[in-house]
């Protein structure tokens, strides 16, 4: 699916839900600034086309500043700068957008023009091998689900 399939797909899931305006480029900026990373495309211009956050999943995405909340989490700026891994297992660039409880998160990669995604779970961090479009594209449809991501964590050798 293009970007723009994304876009229209989503605008029109949006249309049922009560969602949050737009954001502005002045909100992206800072939201980026904060992060050190520019967002992927397809985000920005889904926070600047559809909605500022709550598309996606169940509650839907975190918006930037003044956007979607999740629980206590209010913005993806804000989230990124507490530091959501103290142990430092995260790196740079990695940005958590969704919190789909007991400890499992579904992060964007901000290096990465594409946006792939990521996992963290109870401190182990993994790639999902899909990119943000697809995530959503997932989530709504139902093959990304919180039991598929679980499924794909990778194996953690044990000690013996």
């Amino acid at each position: 699916m293009t970007d723009d399939e994304v876009v229209e797909t989503l605008r029109a899931a949006a249309r049922a839900r009560s969602l949050p305006p737009t954001a502005g480029p002045h909100a992206i900026a800072e939201a980026e600034q904060v992060i050190g990373f520019r967002m992927p495309p397809l985000l920005r211009r889904l926070y600047s086309e559809v909605a500022n956050g709550g598309f996606g999943p169940d509650d839907g995405i975190l918006g930037v500043s003044g956007g979607h909340e999740q629980g206590n989490f209010y913005d993806i700026a804000e989230l990124y700068q507490d530091g959501p891994d103290p142990s430092g297992r995260i790196p740079a660039g990695l940005v958590l957008v969704y919190d789909w409880g007991c400890t499992i998160w579904s992060l964007v990669d901000f290096r990465d023009p594409a946006g792939h995604m990521w996992c963290n779970h109870q401190g182990e961090l993994w790639p999902q091998g899909i990119t943000l479009g697809e995530w959503l594209i997932g989530t709504s449809t139902g093959t990304v689900t919180v039991d598929t991501l679980l499924d794909s964590q990778p194996a953690v050798e044990r000690d013996q």
